[in-house]
């Protein structure tokens, strides 16, 4: 496994994202478009709480004691339970920004690691360290694209009474 591209890449994420959501109003950093999506701000916290309590700790047991259970996560009940939407956008930014610090140092700091050493999960199977790794930084696109997509409700929104149809098409 090649991890540096992997590892540069997520420490780029952490100037990405301030950069995203830098100067965002607050009813811009609530929008959704329906009850069923996350606002920017909400997909901020989360990315904040995974990184401190999803992919940091889970990768780091299973390169320890791949056979102790993981704790459980409940990214939506997390959401509710902490109160993202009275969350302040440049604090929740910020605790990202440090948190993935850690982490980008922490996984710098590894040496050599058995990227095949797995932890049976109860309903994926055996999840190896590799694809912790792999689906960490995987995960900052996934939820760039969602940002990526808010903004474009946005646009249109801002520009009520008016089209966003030469923008292109939104294919996701």
């Amino acid at each position: 496994m090649n991890m540096q591209p992997i590892i540069e890449r997520m420490d780029r994420f952490s100037s990405v994202l301030p950069a995203l959501v830098s100067g965002m109003s607050q009813d811009e950093a609530l929008y959704r478009p329906n009850d069923s999506t996350w606002s920017i701000l909400e997909i901020v916290c989360h990315l904040a709480d995974e990184e401190a309590d999803d992919f940091r700790p889970r990768l780091e047991r299973t390169l320890a004691e791949p056979q102790v259970e993981w704790e459980a996560i409940d990214p939506e009940g997390v959401a509710i339970s902490r109160r993202y939407r009275e969350a302040d956008l440049e604090e929740q930014t910020a605790r990202f920004v440090a948190e993935r610090h850690r982490s980008v140092v922490w996984l710098m700091g590894l040496g050599a690691v058995d990227w095949y050493r797995a932890y049976q999960h109860p309903k994926i199977g055996p999840l190896s360290a590799g694809d912790l790794l792999a689906s960490w930084a995987a995960h900052d696109a996934l939820h760039l694209r969602q940002i990526a997509k808010r903004q474009y409700e946005l646009a249109a929104v801002n520009a009520a009474g008016f089209g966003t149809a030469y923008a292109g098409e939104w294919g996701g």
